[in-house]
């Protein structure tokens, strides 16, 4: 009888057990979802009324000019393009240096970690200022190449497309680095090496075997910091100087300068709006490369 009484009391038990512990999670969680939704969701929830008025009431005559007026048009596919690229040279620069760091011993890695994580502690603002002082017509850069001989004038490095995209590649290659470095010391090395006592060349055994694993993780983080270079602000107004026109710089410009919020808001309402497809795109890619 006394099993019995324990045994209908236990489930019973482990019932008011899962009641408490889902309180304490929705005690600890609230407080953030609160401040989340005012502090973020209600602003963007605002957006799509905004973009959708204008002075006499209900009008799609933003969306008409965003989409009927050749310059916005042309500013959409540059920010598509220079995002683009930096997703691809951040691939470039990015996959060599964390493959490099993950064969590095403990102490090597953990100093190498933090060079690259070290440029996290500098303001954003003064990283980019920095690249003016480095592409500038009497920088470092063109400086070493006319010592070198490698130019015979200076190069227009700065308000140019050039200069912006090496700006955001500085500053969103880490979001490529870190995953990536993450995934690539789970890695098992041995898998390489019995790929190679199979047959394979170094190469075969990289390429068939090592880089599929990364595989997931490249198109996520890519992806990711494609999505960050869309919405970029401050490299491309400060690296562009206004001649590099990209959507954030042209929202800053209604807002600020002329100010049409209409048009402001439906630009902000297709660059969420992208952003979400963009992710989502990249989930789905992600989950047939896993």
């Amino acid at each position: 009888m006394t099993t019995t009484l324990i045994a209908t009391r236990a489930p019973a038990r482990g019932r008011r057990a899962r009641r408490a512990g889902a309180g304490e999670r929705i005690a600890f969680l609230t407080p953030a979802t609160v401040l989340l939704g005012l502090a973020f969701l209600a602003p963007l929830a605002l957006l799509l009324p905004q973009s959708l008025t204008d002075g006499s009431g209900f009008s799609v005559g933003a969306y008409d000019r965003l989409f009927s007026q050749p310059v916005y048009a042309d500013v959409i596919g540059n920010t598509a393009r220079i995002a683009g690229l930096t997703a691809m040279f951040s691939l470039l620069a990015g996959y060599p240096l964390a493959l490099w760091i993950s064969r590095l011993g403990a102490r090597w890695k953990i100093v190498a970690i933090v060079a690259v994580v070290l440029p996290f502690w500098v303001s954003i603002l003064v990283r980019t200022y920095s690249w003016t002082v480095l592409l500038g017509k009497e920088g470092i850069v063109n400086v070493a190449l006319l010592r070198l001989g490698v130019i015979s004038e200076p190069l227009s490095l700065l308000y140019t497309d050039l200069g912006v995209l090496i700006g955001t590649v500085n500053l969103l290659a880490p979001f490529l680095i870190l995953p990536l470095l993450a995934t690539m010391s789970g890695i098992d090395s041995r898998i390489g090496q019995a790929a190679q006592s199979l047959g394979a060349s170094p190469f075969q055994a990289f390429w068939r075997v090592y880089f599929p694993q990364t595989v997931p993780t490249v198109v996520s983080t890519m992806f990711l910091v494609f999505v960050l270079g869309f919405g970029f602000y401050i490299t491309p107004a400060i690296l562009g100087g206004g001649r590099v026109q990209m959507l954030p710089t042209v929202l800053a410009n209604l807002i600020n300068t002329t100010p049409d919020w209409a048009l402001a808001s439906a630009i902000s309402v297709v660059l969420l709006s992208g952003a979400g497809l963009i992710g989502l795109v990249g989930k789905l890619v992600t989950r047939r490369t896993t």
